[in-house]
């Protein structure tokens, strides 16, 4: 990170940032080329390794065939982007104008969930983070149409701009 001052290492303050987040998006690559996918999504973060070296794990669920279902299928690797925008920072000329904000950069292994009990474990996680006390229940047909995701993260970081 070219700006160490604005690096966020606590596990705490990491949480805080991923907690506002309703989206992460999913960098992926395949025959088509590179590409970005917004996605609802949960998260586990192990506090054993502390900060940034917490061991992460993002949940995912999508439709069962597609662009990203076959990139992550081919190739596993993945990279992981979420943001908080906080708003501009003005000045008293145009390059002295910035933005505020917090963010969480990684990369990591997407592995397709097969084991129903882990699917629903990915799903509740899900919820948990997108609707948080909402009511938690799943159909078991449900559960085997739709296809679940997890993606071990191998590197986290975090920053912000005040």
């Amino acid at each position: 990170m070219r700006r160490a001052k604005r690096a966020v290492d606590s596990l705490d303050e990491l949480r805080g940032i991923v907690e506002k987040c309703p989206v992460v998006r999913v960098g992926s690559h395949d025959a088509e080329g590179v590409f970005i996918v917004p996605m609802s999504f949960g998260y586990e973060a192990d506090a054993s390794g502390g900060g940034a070296d917490a061991r992460w794990t993002f949940w995912l669920h999508c439709a069962a065939e597609g662009r990203k279902t076959d990139a992550w299928a081919a190739d596993p690797q993945v990279a992981l982007e979420l943001d908080v925008p906080v708003g501009v920072i003005g000045g008293d000329y145009s390059c002295a104008y910035s933005y505020a904000y917090e963010s969480v950069m990684a990369s990591g292994r997407a592995s397709r969930v097969t084991d129903p009990v882990q699917k629903v474990r990915g799903l509740k996680t899900i919820m948990a983070h997108m609707a948080p006390g909402a009511p938690v229940e799943f159909n078991p047909e449900a559960v085997e149409r739709v296809d679940v995701w997890r993606v071990d993260v191998e590197h986290l970081t975090g920053k912000r701009r005040e």
